[in-house]
């Protein structure tokens, strides 16, 4: 089966992802994205899967990905047993960390690890235990702290010899037998026409499907329908134009592609439990007390 496509969604304010996710997900699937990740198991065992490499995993668990390199994790849960916080997610991309490693000659044995990243890196779970604080800390953190955390927890992977390749040498990593399959030409195409007057009917014909057909077929692969996957993207587009930019909450509304501003406000409080207004003023309040602090 091919892997699906993840658009990792990075704030303009920021240089990197750094995130928790429960246990199911949508993003929980066998899947690849053009970022590094590190990847830390804070609870539960099962089976992950990383390129060719299929292998037990339990807390602790810790794996390094390069771009492009498929992978999963399936926690041995029932069928409707739901787990917080399962996942602690470092995701950043090649440019940022070649920039970074290029301005500053003390991060050169960062270039090992990440070299080695290409079929995955596993180290031990020890390691993982000891730095799901940090990990933890650094999905709420703001400002040069984030930095701060993340060149800690690289740090540490680099310096650590006991790291295991995954995917075997004859793993072919040419992501773009990936992107020829139909569900990630949908979803790019979804993503680049986002601020348009995007339908489900004009994208089923776009993969040769009818709409029921398509309908199954994109539910199946994303965990939600159609409309339910493109206001997503529009509201995480929104969020980032209500906590970056000065554009009005109207502005805002049809700049990510709502036609409708009562739909757009009822749409953002349905996902975000608050209006823009509230969710641009708390953000502000945040800034406000970082600065302080």
């Amino acid at each position: 089966m091919s892997p699906d496509l993840e658009l990792v969604h990075t704030r303009q304010d920021e240089s990197f992802r750094a995130w928790v996710h429960d246990y199911p997900h949508t993003v929980a699937k066998w899947h690849f994205h053009p970022e590094y990740e590190v990847h830390v198991i804070t609870a539960s065992s099962g089976k992950f899967f990383v390129g060719d490499c299929i292998d037990d995993f339990g807390p602790g668990n810790l794996v390094l990905t390069g771009p492009n390199l498929p992978h999963n994790w399936v926690s041995n849960l029932g069928q409707d047993q739901h787990l917080a916080g399962r996942d602690l997610v470092l995701q950043f991309s090649r440019p940022f960390v070649e920039r970074m490693v290029g301005a500053i000659p003390e991060l050169a044995p960062l270039q090992e690890l990440l070299d080695g990243a290409a079929r995955g890196l596993q180290f031990p779970d020890a390691l993982g235990t000891s730095i799901t604080p940090l990990m933890q800390e650094l999905a709420q953190a703001g400002g040069a702290r984030r930095v701060v955390l993340m060149m800690s927890v690289l740090e540490q992977l680099a310096s650590c010899p006991e790291r295991r390749p995954l995917a075997g040498p004859g793993y072919d990593l040419n992501a773009q037998r990936h992107m020829s399959s139909t569900i990630n030409q949908v979803l790019s195409y979804i993503r680049q026409n986002l601020g348009g007057n995007l339908r489900e009917t004009d994208v089923a014909e776009l993969a040769g499907m009818s709409v029921s057909s398509f309908t199954r077929f994109f539910k199946r692969h994303t965990g939600c329908t159609f409309i339910q996957y493109q206001n997503g993207l529009r509201l995480n587009e929104a969020c980032e134009l209500l906590m970056c930019t000065e554009l009005s909450v109207t502005e805002v509304c049809y700049r990510v592609g709502f036609n409708n501003l009562s739909n757009f406000n009822r749409q953002f409080l349905a996902g975000k439990g608050m209006p823009p207004s509230r969710f641009r003023s708390l953000h502000r309040l945040n800034d406000d007390v970082r600065a302080v602090a």
